[in-house]
């Protein structure tokens, strides 16, 4: 898959997990899900993000098999019937192969490729991938991040992801960032990364953000996990306009009509 970015793109996510903050269980059955990817494709989305094993903090890690078991079997059915182009939530290597065997066209990886042999997975598997930045595990990650200067330190780490991966053989053009909102981060972090993201343009990189329901928006809202969608797309609205080329989100068609708005103000001229 090339990625182009003639304008914003408007990534839904799919979680096949039984354990995932917002969505866990909903979709474990096939049809369910495919007929949720057939509401997204209908609703406007531009890529599929399917993942296998959640993240949210305090999550299990999950089996390299089991992870296989339940992204694989979707990434047929999906791919039979859509031409949508889909990608793959994990950080195993052996799922990143099947899962483009499959059908994938792109990795969604919140540990940036640091998990053995997932940088030779990718280097021969010739197909993006999106460095995110996590502090700590999944399971650990919330209980006392710290950072000198938040952005300072998320913008180093992910430089020098990105200079490993091309010393790995992965080409520049082939790599996306995150700067992982919600991964080891407290809410000021969180805040400070969203009101200073346009730094991150800085890596000349496409940018993936993922804010949507998370944890950030209740805090400020004071808002159960169903209720922040209007905090999600005023999130996803600061990330548009400070330059995001990706939003991860979970409510397609609201998300989808916030990029058009903010694309018509963002392309006037000056």
């Amino acid at each position: 898959m090339r990625l182009l970015f003639e304008r914003p793109m408007v990534m839904g996510i799919l979680n096949v997990t039984p354990d995932s903050f917002s969505d866990g269980g909903r979709f474990l059955a096939p049809e369910r899900a495919l007929r949720y990817v057939e509401q997204m494709v209908d609703d406007g989305v531009d890529i599929i993000d399917i993942g296998g094993e959640s993240t949210r903090p305090g999550a299990q890690p999950v089996t390299e098999t089991d992870e296989i078991e339940r992204v694989v079997p979707l990434l047929e059915a999906i791919r039979s019937r859509f031409e949508i182009p889909l990608s793959v939530d994990t950080s195993k290597p052996g799922v990143m192969a099947a899962a483009v065997q499959a059908g994938a066209d792109m990795i969604n990886d919140v540990r940036a490729l640091r998990e053995e042999g997932a940088l030779a997975a990718v280097a021969r598997l010739e197909v993006p991938v999106c460095l995110m930045h996590m502090q700590g595990e999944p399971r650990s990650m919330q209980a006392n991040p710290r950072y000198g200067d938040v952005v300072e330190d998320v913008l180093q780490f992910l430089s020098e992801r990105v200079r490993i991966c091309q010393e790995a053989g992965i080409a520049r053009e082939r790599l996306l960032i995150d700067p992982g909102f919600g991964f080891g981060k407290s809410l000021q972090h969180n805040l400070t990364l969203l009101k200073e993201l346009a730094r991150f343009k800085s890596l000349d990189l496409p940018l993936l953000v993922g804010i949507s329901r998370k944890s950030m928006i209740g805090a400020v809202l004071d808002r159960p996990v169903d209720q922040r969608l209007y905090g999600s797309l005023a999130a996803a609205s600061l990330a548009l306009w400070q330059g995001a080329d990706i939003v991860r989100v979970h409510d397609v068609a609201a998300t989808a009509d916030v990029v058009k708005f903010c694309q018509a103000v963002i392309r006037l001229p000056d």
